[in-house]
């Protein structure tokens, strides 16, 4: 084997080694198709870690089964549940001396050349992090089971590089990184391991507001994303009724947004109505300007009803949603 370099263009070789980790809770075929998608990856030269927070262990008998030396069963001890087990695949440590990490959950999976594609942007574009589009799976492990026929990034993004705070201010629209897009080199100076204890919803917002580098994003969905988060709430914890839980959900989002947009250029906020770097829909980068109480002149996206209706709810959100624990120290940890 070849000895490994450090320039971003010099990563594209073979040599390269992915660190993939998989989080897993008792969904043995999902966990089977999901492992079989790495086995026929284009690249060859990788590593996946299977962290399992069944108590009981049943994913040991799915990685068994595989006969792959590349896969390693891990049983969570204690268990983690299922956003801390997520938030915990995205940690900075690096025990393969790996050159770039990926994450794909149980129930996703990632098609041939998501690897070697990811590798090659970033060789080519010269960035450490890239976040790949993504096809949406109806109806998962059923006969009626079904892929989309567009990617979860088409309505938000357009093909291209961008930088830091350009990309965080997606978060006025909507989630911006998707977890199972995320593709990242060890030298990525973004830490997207949130550990503070929340949904996993929040930590995708935190994650989208973690970036420090430039990221390119590509709009050819090579990961697939399985539509079944009322399958995923293992969430210990959550003693507050449902609509104190969304309250204190979207007030926290609404911290991220606001400091998104502070950490912004005058340019890019004077341009984020009609920025062609968004596909974004005009009417909803206005709505999370205007819910959010951070500007209010939205050249006319909205009708007078709709922003009354805005401004009454964000201020709703302000009076009644409690930052979730945690996060204000994830956002000076940060330094976004």
């Amino acid at each position: 084997m070849e000895p490994r370099t450090t320039t971003a263009s010099a990563r594209t070789e073979p040599p390269s080694l992915i660190h993939i980790r998989t989080p897993t809770y008792r969904r043995g075929e999902a966990l089977t198709r999901c492992l079989q998608s790495l086995q026929a990856q284009s690249w060859a030269n990788w590593i996946c870690d299977v962290f399992d927070d069944d108590p009981e262990g049943s994913a040991a008998a799915v990685v068994k089964a595989l006969g792959d030396d590349r896969i390693r069963h891990h049983q969570n001890r204690p268990q983690r549940f299922a956003s801390k087990n997520i938030d915990a695949c995205f940690s900075r440590e690096n025990p393969h001396d790996a050159d770039f990490f990926c994450v794909v959950e149980d129930d996703n999976h990632i098609l041939p050349d998501f690897i070697t594609a990811n590798v090659a942007l970033c060789g080519s574009e010269g960035v450490e992090v890239v976040l790949r589009n993504q096809l949406v799976e109806y109806a998962s492990g059923t006969p009626n089971e079904r892929l989309s026929t567009f990617g979860i990034l088409d309505s938000k993004f357009v093909e291209g590089r961008y930088d830091a705070n350009l990309l965080r201010l997606a978060l006025m629209a909507g989630i911006g990184i998707s977890n199972g897009g995320l593709f990242w080199s060890r030298h990525a100076r973004s830490n997207f391991e949130i550990g503070f204890s929340a949904s996993a919803t929040l930590h995708e917002y935190a994650r989208t507001y973690a970036l420090k580098d430039d990221i390119y994003v590509a709009m050819d969905p090579l990961a697939v994303w399985a539509d079944n988060g009322t399958e995923t709430t293992r969430n210990i914890g959550a003693k507050a009724g449902s609509y104190r839980r969304e309250l204190n959900l979207k007030r926290s989002i609404v911290e991220l947004q606001r400091r998104s947009w502070a950490g912004a250029d005058a340019r890019e906020r004077s341009e984020f109505l009609h920025s062609p770097a968004f596909a974004h829909a005009e009417a909803a980068r206005a709505r999370g300007l205007v819910k959010s109480l951070t500007a209010f002149d939205v050249e006319g996206a909205l009708s007078t009803k709709e922003w009354f209706r805005l401004i009454l709810r964000g201020c709703l959100i302000r009076l009644a949603g409690r930052i979730e624990p945690g996060l204000k120290q994830f956002i000076e940890a940060s330094g976004a």
